[in-house]
């Protein structure tokens, strides 16, 4: 999986946010432990929490 970014998270509704977290989500399940689709994947994940304010 590519890395998403904070820039072409900003354009994102709030249901695409959250259906771009499901996919991320589905994504680190089925990425190899210490893969860089891996490493991009959790990035993304905390990219979109952060767009939806959901990290505290």
């Amino acid at each position: 999986m590519r890395l998403i970014t904070h820039f072409e998270l900003a354009t994102k509704s709030t249901n695409e946010l959250r259906g771009m977290l499901r996919a991320c989500f589905n994504a680190l399940a089925m990425s190899s432990p210490d893969s860089h689709q891996r490493r991009n994947t959790l990035a993304s994940i905390e990219n979109i929490q952060l767009e939806l304010g959901l990290r505290v």
